[in-house]
Protein backbone atom coordinates (compact mmCIF):
# COMPACT_ATOMS: atom_id res chain seq x y z
CA UNK A 1 0.00 0.00 0.00
CA UNK A 2 2.85 2.37 0.80
CA UNK A 3 4.34 1.85 -2.67
CA UNK A 4 0.97 2.54 -4.34
CA UNK A 5 0.67 5.76 -2.35
CA UNK A 6 4.21 6.70 -3.37
CA UNK A 7 3.38 6.06 -7.02
CA UNK A 8 0.18 8.11 -6.91
CA UNK A 9 1.91 11.04 -5.22
CA UNK A 10 4.72 10.91 -7.80
CA UNK A 11 2.27 10.89 -10.72
CA UNK A 12 0.35 13.84 -9.27
CA UNK A 13 3.55 15.85 -8.83
CA UNK A 14 4.79 14.85 -12.28
CA UNK A 15 1.62 16.25 -13.87
CA UNK A 16 2.00 19.65 -12.22
CA UNK A 17 2.80 22.69 -14.32
CA UNK A 18 6.27 23.18 -12.79
CA UNK A 19 7.45 19.65 -13.58
CA UNK A 20 5.91 19.53 -17.06
CA UNK A 21 7.77 22.72 -17.98
CA UNK A 22 11.05 21.08 -16.97
CA UNK A 23 10.10 18.07 -19.11
CA UNK A 24 10.47 20.21 -22.23
CA UNK A 25 14.25 20.46 -21.80
CA UNK A 26 15.08 16.71 -22.10
CA UNK A 27 12.39 16.31 -24.77
CA UNK A 28 13.68 19.09 -27.05
CA UNK A 29 17.33 18.29 -26.34
CA UNK A 30 16.90 14.59 -27.11
CA UNK A 31 15.00 15.26 -30.34
CA UNK A 32 17.73 17.62 -31.58
CA UNK A 33 20.52 15.16 -30.76
CA UNK A 34 18.66 12.22 -32.33
CA UNK A 35 17.88 14.29 -35.43
CA UNK A 36 21.57 15.12 -35.90
CA UNK A 37 22.64 11.54 -35.11
CA UNK A 38 20.12 10.06 -37.56
CA UNK A 39 21.30 12.08 -40.54
CA UNK A 40 24.95 11.58 -39.59
CA UNK A 41 24.56 7.80 -39.44
CA UNK A 42 22.42 7.76 -42.58
CA UNK A 43 25.09 9.69 -44.46
CA UNK A 44 27.80 7.30 -43.23
CA UNK A 45 25.66 4.33 -44.24
CA UNK A 46 25.10 5.68 -47.75
CA UNK A 47 28.81 6.37 -48.19
CA UNK A 48 29.62 2.81 -47.10
CA UNK A 49 26.98 1.43 -49.44
CA UNK A 50 28.36 3.40 -52.39
CA UNK A 51 31.75 1.77 -51.84
CA UNK A 52 30.31 -1.75 -51.57
CA UNK A 53 30.40 -4.32 -54.37
CA UNK A 54 28.26 -7.44 -54.71
CA UNK A 55 28.70 -10.21 -57.28
CA UNK A 56 26.23 -13.07 -57.75
CA UNK A 57 26.88 -16.20 -59.85
CA UNK A 58 23.92 -18.45 -60.63
CA UNK A 59 23.73 -21.76 -62.48
CA UNK A 60 20.54 -22.99 -64.21
CA UNK A 61 20.04 -26.50 -65.62
CA UNK A 62 17.77 -26.61 -68.66
CA UNK A 63 16.56 -29.68 -70.57
CA UNK A 64 16.44 -29.11 -74.35
CA UNK A 65 15.53 -32.05 -76.63
CA UNK A 66 16.58 -34.48 -73.94
CA UNK A 67 19.93 -32.78 -73.56
CA UNK A 68 20.85 -31.22 -70.26
CA UNK A 69 22.41 -27.79 -70.62
CA UNK A 70 23.85 -25.76 -67.80
CA UNK A 71 23.69 -22.01 -68.07
CA UNK A 72 25.69 -19.70 -65.87
CA UNK A 73 24.68 -16.12 -65.20
CA UNK A 74 26.78 -13.44 -63.58
CA UNK A 75 25.38 -10.29 -62.01
CA UNK A 76 27.33 -7.46 -60.45
CA UNK A 77 25.90 -4.78 -58.16
CA UNK A 78 27.63 -1.73 -56.75
CA UNK A 79 26.50 1.11 -54.54
CA UNK A 80 22.78 1.71 -54.17
CA UNK A 81 22.00 -0.99 -56.75
CA UNK A 82 22.71 -3.56 -53.97
CA UNK A 83 19.74 -2.25 -52.03
CA UNK A 84 17.64 -2.29 -55.22
CA UNK A 85 18.56 -5.95 -55.74
CA UNK A 86 17.61 -6.90 -52.15
CA UNK A 87 14.26 -5.13 -52.34
CA UNK A 88 13.37 -6.81 -55.66
CA UNK A 89 12.81 -10.17 -53.96
CA UNK A 90 10.04 -10.72 -51.42
CA UNK A 91 12.09 -12.68 -48.87
CA UNK A 92 15.13 -10.42 -48.87
CA UNK A 93 12.87 -7.36 -48.89
CA UNK A 94 11.06 -8.63 -45.78
CA UNK A 95 14.34 -9.46 -44.02
CA UNK A 96 15.83 -6.04 -44.80
CA UNK A 97 12.68 -4.25 -43.62
CA UNK A 98 12.51 -6.34 -40.44
CA UNK A 99 16.15 -5.70 -39.58
CA UNK A 100 15.94 -1.97 -40.31
CA UNK A 101 12.84 -1.40 -38.20
CA UNK A 102 13.87 -3.74 -35.37
CA UNK A 103 17.41 -2.41 -35.06
CA UNK A 104 16.10 1.13 -35.47
CA UNK A 105 13.57 0.76 -32.64
CA UNK A 106 16.14 -0.83 -30.34
CA UNK A 107 18.69 1.86 -31.15
CA UNK A 108 16.18 4.68 -30.58
CA UNK A 109 15.06 3.10 -27.30
CA UNK A 110 18.55 2.75 -25.83
CA UNK A 111 19.81 6.07 -27.16
CA UNK A 112 16.76 7.82 -25.71
CA UNK A 113 17.50 6.29 -22.29
CA UNK A 114 21.10 7.55 -22.34
CA UNK A 115 20.16 11.00 -23.57
CA UNK A 116 17.36 11.41 -21.05
CA UNK A 117 19.66 10.36 -18.20
CA UNK A 118 22.36 12.82 -19.21
CA UNK A 119 19.98 15.73 -19.69
CA UNK A 120 17.74 15.08 -16.69
CA UNK A 121 20.85 14.70 -14.52
CA UNK A 122 21.51 18.41 -15.03
CA UNK A 123 17.93 19.22 -14.00
CA UNK A 124 17.76 16.93 -10.95
CA UNK A 125 18.44 19.66 -8.34
CA UNK A 126 15.67 21.83 -9.76
CA UNK A 127 13.11 18.99 -9.79
CA UNK A 128 13.98 17.88 -6.26
CA UNK A 129 13.79 21.48 -5.07
CA UNK A 130 10.16 21.63 -6.28
CA UNK A 131 9.31 18.35 -4.52
CA UNK A 132 11.07 19.55 -1.38
CA UNK A 133 9.03 22.77 -1.22
CA UNK A 134 5.73 20.99 -1.88
CA UNK A 135 6.04 18.14 0.61
CA UNK A 136 9.24 18.07 2.65
CA UNK A 137 10.22 21.65 3.51
CA UNK A 138 10.82 20.52 7.11
CA UNK A 139 13.71 18.29 5.96
CA UNK A 140 17.23 19.60 5.50
CA UNK A 141 19.01 18.93 2.21
CA UNK A 142 22.73 18.29 2.46
CA UNK A 143 23.89 16.96 -0.90
CA UNK A 144 27.50 16.11 -1.69
CA UNK A 145 27.18 15.93 -5.48
CA UNK A 146 29.53 18.03 -7.62
CA UNK A 147 30.34 18.16 -11.32
CA UNK A 148 33.63 16.37 -10.68
CA UNK A 149 32.30 13.38 -8.76
CA UNK A 150 29.32 13.27 -11.13
CA UNK A 151 31.66 12.85 -14.11
CA UNK A 152 33.69 10.29 -12.15
CA UNK A 153 30.54 8.27 -11.42
CA UNK A 154 29.50 8.52 -15.08
CA UNK A 155 32.91 7.24 -16.22
CA UNK A 156 33.06 4.36 -13.73
CA UNK A 157 29.49 3.24 -14.49
CA UNK A 158 30.19 3.34 -18.23
CA UNK A 159 33.36 1.25 -17.78
CA UNK A 160 31.52 -1.41 -15.75
CA UNK A 161 28.71 -1.42 -18.33
CA UNK A 162 31.19 -2.07 -21.16
CA UNK A 163 32.86 -4.85 -19.15
CA UNK A 164 29.44 -6.46 -18.58
CA UNK A 165 28.76 -6.27 -22.32
CA UNK A 166 31.99 -8.15 -23.05
CA UNK A 167 31.55 -10.74 -20.29
CA UNK A 168 27.97 -11.55 -21.33
CA UNK A 169 28.75 -12.04 -25.05
CA UNK A 170 28.36 -15.88 -24.88
CA UNK A 171 24.79 -15.45 -23.59
CA UNK A 172 23.71 -13.22 -26.50
CA UNK A 173 23.22 -16.31 -28.68
CA UNK A 174 20.89 -18.16 -26.28
CA UNK A 175 17.19 -17.44 -26.92
CA UNK A 176 15.32 -15.66 -24.11
CA UNK A 177 18.44 -15.49 -21.97
CA UNK A 178 19.92 -13.07 -24.50
CA UNK A 179 17.15 -10.56 -23.67
CA UNK A 180 18.32 -10.47 -20.06
CA UNK A 181 21.99 -10.48 -21.06
CA UNK A 182 21.61 -7.53 -23.41
CA UNK A 183 19.61 -5.42 -20.97
CA UNK A 184 21.64 -6.15 -17.84
CA UNK A 185 24.53 -3.76 -18.69
CA UNK A 186 22.09 -0.99 -19.67
CA UNK A 187 20.10 -1.52 -16.47
CA UNK A 188 23.25 -1.34 -14.39
CA UNK A 189 24.16 2.05 -15.87
CA UNK A 190 20.56 3.29 -15.60
CA UNK A 191 20.25 2.24 -11.95
CA UNK A 192 23.61 3.59 -10.79
CA UNK A 193 23.28 7.00 -12.46
CA UNK A 194 19.69 7.62 -11.36
CA UNK A 195 20.33 6.84 -7.70
CA UNK A 196 23.56 8.81 -7.70
CA UNK A 197 21.83 11.86 -9.18
CA UNK A 198 19.03 11.81 -6.60
CA UNK A 199 21.01 10.61 -3.57
CA UNK A 200 23.99 12.93 -4.04
CA UNK A 201 21.65 15.92 -4.44
CA UNK A 202 19.77 15.28 -1.19
CA UNK A 203 22.18 13.57 1.20
CA UNK A 204 25.71 13.43 2.46
CA UNK A 205 27.81 10.57 1.13
CA UNK A 206 27.59 8.60 4.38
CA UNK A 207 23.84 8.99 4.82
CA UNK A 208 23.18 8.22 1.16
CA UNK A 209 25.14 4.96 1.48
CA UNK A 210 23.29 4.06 4.68
CA UNK A 211 19.78 4.74 3.29
CA UNK A 212 20.51 2.96 0.01
CA UNK A 213 22.03 -0.08 1.75
CA UNK A 214 19.05 -0.45 4.09
CA UNK A 215 16.59 -0.17 1.19
CA UNK A 216 18.68 -1.64 -1.63
CA UNK A 217 16.08 -4.18 -2.77
CA UNK A 218 13.10 -1.77 -2.96
CA UNK A 219 15.36 0.76 -4.68
CA UNK A 220 16.41 -1.82 -7.29
CA UNK A 221 12.80 -2.82 -7.91
CA UNK A 222 11.89 0.83 -8.46
CA UNK A 223 14.77 1.22 -10.90
CA UNK A 224 13.67 -1.93 -12.73
CA UNK A 225 10.12 -0.59 -12.98
CA UNK A 226 11.37 2.68 -14.50
CA UNK A 227 13.77 0.87 -16.84
CA UNK A 228 11.05 -1.41 -18.25
CA UNK A 229 8.89 1.63 -19.01
CA UNK A 230 11.87 3.33 -20.64
CA UNK A 231 12.28 0.47 -23.12
CA UNK A 232 9.09 1.58 -24.87
CA UNK A 233 10.33 3.60 -27.90
CA UNK A 234 10.34 7.35 -27.21
CA UNK A 235 8.89 6.85 -23.70
CA UNK A 236 12.13 7.98 -22.05
CA UNK A 237 11.71 11.40 -23.68
CA UNK A 238 8.44 11.97 -21.84
CA UNK A 239 8.95 10.33 -18.44
CA UNK A 240 12.56 11.23 -17.65
CA UNK A 241 11.39 13.86 -15.15
CA UNK A 242 9.22 11.19 -13.52
CA UNK A 243 12.38 9.19 -12.73
CA UNK A 244 13.56 11.95 -10.42
CA UNK A 245 10.14 12.67 -8.93
CA UNK A 246 9.52 9.01 -8.09
CA UNK A 247 12.95 8.25 -6.62
CA UNK A 248 13.06 11.67 -4.96
CA UNK A 249 9.92 10.85 -2.97
CA UNK A 250 11.41 7.47 -2.04
CA UNK A 251 14.53 9.12 -0.59
CA UNK A 252 12.61 11.91 1.13
CA UNK A 253 10.43 9.32 2.87
CA UNK A 254 13.51 7.51 4.14
CA UNK A 255 14.94 10.83 5.33
CA UNK A 256 11.73 11.42 7.30
CA UNK A 257 11.91 7.97 8.84
CA UNK A 258 15.52 8.61 9.81
CA UNK A 259 14.56 11.86 11.55
CA UNK A 260 11.73 10.12 13.39
CA UNK A 261 14.08 7.38 14.60
CA UNK A 262 16.57 9.95 15.85
CA UNK A 263 13.78 11.78 17.67
CA UNK A 264 12.56 8.57 19.33
CA UNK A 265 16.08 7.82 20.51
CA UNK A 266 16.25 11.26 22.13
CA UNK A 267 12.88 11.09 23.93
CA UNK A 268 13.75 8.27 26.39
CA UNK A 269 16.70 10.32 27.67
CA UNK A 270 14.40 13.28 28.26
CA UNK A 271 11.88 11.02 29.99
CA UNK A 272 14.58 9.63 32.26
CA UNK A 273 15.64 13.13 33.18
CA UNK A 274 12.05 14.12 33.99
CA UNK A 275 11.66 11.01 36.18
CA UNK A 276 14.79 11.88 38.12
CA UNK A 277 13.56 15.41 38.70
CA UNK A 278 10.15 14.18 39.87
CA UNK A 279 11.76 11.62 42.21
CA UNK A 280 13.97 14.26 43.74
CA UNK A 281 11.01 16.49 44.29
CA UNK A 282 9.18 13.69 46.07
Amino acid sequence: MEEIKLLKTSINDYLTKDILKILLYPLIGSIIVLYIAFFTLADMGLETLEQSHLEINQQHTVMENGVENTETSHESYTGSSILDFLLKHTITSWIVSFLVYTIGLFAIGYISIFLSLLIIGLLTPRILSIIHKRHYSHLQINGYGTLLNGLAKLFMSAVVMIILFLVLIPFYFIPLINILAINLPFFYFFHKMLHFDVGSTLLSKERFSMIYYRNRYPMRYRSLFLYVISLVPFAAFFISAFYIVYLGHAYFIQMEKGNDENSKEAYPMEDQGNNLISNNQV
